[in-house]
Parts: C-alpha cells; structure tokens; sequence
C-alpha cells in the first residue's frame, strides 16, 4: 500500500510541475494540463482574492493586491531566496540520507568531493547572471549599441524609449520591473532578480545546462546507490533462493521496487524529484540553445509571432478582396460553362493560395557566428567602442 501511495505522489507531483512550468506550450493545448496551469496561475489565485475579500474585506484584498505588485513588478530576492533554499535543503537530505552509502559498489569516495564542487560552480553561475549588467542601453553608448543592432523595419524601427528618452537601438526592450533599457533583451528572470540581454545571455546559458547535469548527475549516482545497495545485500539471490521467486524482470520487478519503496524511499524520491527536474532543464537549455544558434530571442519570438499574425490577416484581406473584384467582374461578363460538382468541390478557396510568410531574421549570420556573439557580445569587442556615433 505503501509504495502505491509513494507511486501516486510521484505521478501527481510531476503532473503539477509540468502544467506549472510547460502548460502552455502549444504541445498541450486544449488538454487538462492546460486546464491545470491556468488554475495554477491564475484561476487559483482568482479564487483565492475573492475568499480574501468576501473573509475579510476590501483592505486585506488590497494588501495582498500590495504583495503581488512587490513581488511581480518591482525588482526583489524572493524566488532567489527560493532557489537557495531549494539547493541547500536538497543537498542536505542527499547528504544526510546518501552519502552514508558512499563509498559503495558503483559510487567511489571521489563522489562525495565532486558534489561540493558542482553545486558551488552553479551558484557562480547563479551570482554572475543575478549580478552582471545585462546590457543598459544608457545616453552615453546608445550610439553605438544603434551601430551594432541595425533596424530590419519589420519588427524593430527606430523610435524613442518614451521612459528613459532616448532612441530604443533595434533588439532593446524597456523593462518595466528592472526601468531601464536592456540590449539585445531576452526576458526579465525573476529567479535572478535581473533581466536576461546581450552581457549575461552566456551566463544564463551556462547556468541551464550546469543545472541540468547537476541534477542528472544526482540522479545517475543516486541511482548507482540503490543499484549497489541491491548487489551488496544479494537482494537478487535472496529473492530467487529462499523466496523462489522466478529469476526474471518481470517476476522480479515489483519485488524490487517494494524493497527499495521499503528501506529507500527518500532516494527514491529524490532521483524521480532529480530527474523531472532535469528534463525541464533539458528543455529550457534546449529552447534557448537554439534561440542563440539561430541568434533571435525570447522577446523576438514574440514579435515575430504577433508579425506573422497580422501579416497574414493583410495576406487574407488582399486575397478576399481580390476575389470579391473577381466575382464582381464576373458578373458582368458572359456566364461561365458551369463546372462538374466534385471539380468545384475541390477547388481551391482564394484564401488557400495567400502566399506563405517567411521570417526574415536579418541578424542570423550562421550558427558560428552566432554563438560567438553570444560568448563575446558586441559590446565587450573593440570594434565596438571605435565605432563612429551616428
């Protein structure tokens, strides 16, 4: 019974993870993972203004309307708090719990040192992309950040930043929570407290993918653990021998599992927390992995998505009007041989010949290229402050 349950809350907390963080990925639109990240982000909390205020008046909805602005729209540590919460208590339960089994059949000593050293190289990284300037677009380098980033008028145009008062270099975005410009902008990451732009883009990325082999790495070696445990107490030969259980998978299987669920349960947990955190990373470096070797950016592919939409909806308005004038000219001529039925059927609506729209990302100068300007950004080279002021 007691393994079902453990079953379950792994089952329940990896489905509560991913509708958080992936929900609304268009993977899993109209799904009920859909459904429970709009309850996670917004419906509950909805829900809970409303009892708030129906409980205890319009002044504790207006505190906790307080709460939200600090935390959503003005810089702060707490989900920073959080993260170094979440490594230490983490690191302790695996030590506390683990490292008594180190060394073992499959782990050596080395693993207990190797540990320390990957978990303080990912707070370096937490600290130098929470602390480093993303790339403030300021009065005195503005010209020449408009020299590096040249406007493609298609989704960056040259217009002024109606808050900081100077012209906006293509690829710059004001962030409201930092106030201030931030070149090449990717988005505002609130586990830094900092935006993600051009300086601290190769931070960011190193810190995901240092993230995601940390946590697969916990969960290898933690798995190594059990699987030595499992070969030094001849848990195997018992259960074949004295309990003549068949020497197979599938008759051992669920033996196997009930044993560990029994005498390990905190490292079982711990390796499916390890690994479900570790494929959510894979993902994100993934995603942003990409956006670097194709050199476009979190807020870039938003403007292009919101660029497609309304290019098309132009597309179909030209397409529609010029089969309406078709029609109408049509009328005035003599009328057509009329066409068999399964031929009309088939024909092809206007609408279905607007031409497709291509995403014409001027700044892509090869994957090379493009991840060189990501480990030295254009601000960091020479050529950059020898640059002539427009």
């Amino acid at each position: 019974m007691v393994q079902w349950v453990l079953v379950l809350h792994g089952v329940c907390t990896a489905t509560v993870v991913v509708s958080f963080l992936c929900g609304q990925w268009p993977i899993f639109q109209g799904t009920f993972i859909e459904r429970i990240h709009y309850f996670l982000t917004f419906g509950a909390y909805d829900y809970f203004l409303r009892f708030v205020g129906k409980i205890f008046g319009s002044r504790a909805t207006n505190c906790v309307l307080g709460v939200e602005r600090y935390c959503c729209e003005r810089p702060n540590p707490t989900l920073q708090i959080f993260y170094l919460a979440l490594i230490g208590v983490t690191y302790m339960i695996v030590a506390k719990s683990s490292f008594k089994y180190i060394p073992g059949y499959y782990v050596s000593e080395y693993h207990r040192y190797l540990s320390v050293v990957a978990v303080v190289v990912g707070l370096v990284l937490f600290v130098l992309t929470s602390f480093s300037d993303p790339g403030t677009v300021t009065a005195e380098n503005v010209s020449r950040y408009i020299l590096a980033y040249p406007y493609d008028d298609l989704i960056f145009v040259e217009k002024e930043c109606s808050t900081c008062k100077i012209t906006r270099p293509a690829r710059a975005k004001h962030c409201k929570i930092c106030d201030r410009c931030v070149a090449r902008f990717d988005h505002h990451c609130g586990w830094m407290n900092n935006c993600i732009g051009e300086k601290n883009t190769r931070y960011f990325i190193a810190f995901l993918f240092w993230h995601f082999l940390i946590c697969l790495y916990g969960a290898v070696v933690l798995g190594l653990i059990l699987a030595g445990q499992l070969r030094e107490r001849k848990i195997i030969y018992i259960l074949t021998v004295y309990y003549g259980i068949e020497n197979s998978f599938s008759a051992l299987f669920p033996h196997v599992v009930q044993y560990f669920l029994g005498s390990y349960n905190t490292q079982i947990l711990l390796t499916v927390f390890l690994g479900i955190i570790s494929l959510l990373l894979a993902g994100f470096f993934g995603y942003h992995a990409h956006l670097c070797l194709t050199n476009m950016t979190t807020n870039e592919t938003f403007k292009w998505q919101d660029y497609i939409i309304w290019k098309r909806k132009v597309n179909e308005a030209k397409a529609s009007g010029t089969a309406l004038k078709a029609s109408l000219n049509s009328m005035n001529v003599t009328p057509p041989v009329p066409q068999s039925k399964w031929r009309t059927f088939f024909k092809k609506s206007p609408l279905q010949k607007v031409e497709p729209i291509v995403v014409n990302n001027v700044y892509d100068k090869g994957a090379i290229c493009n991840l060189y300007e990501i480990l030295v950004p254009l601000s960091q080279r020479r050529s950059f402050f020898h640059s002539k002021a427009a």
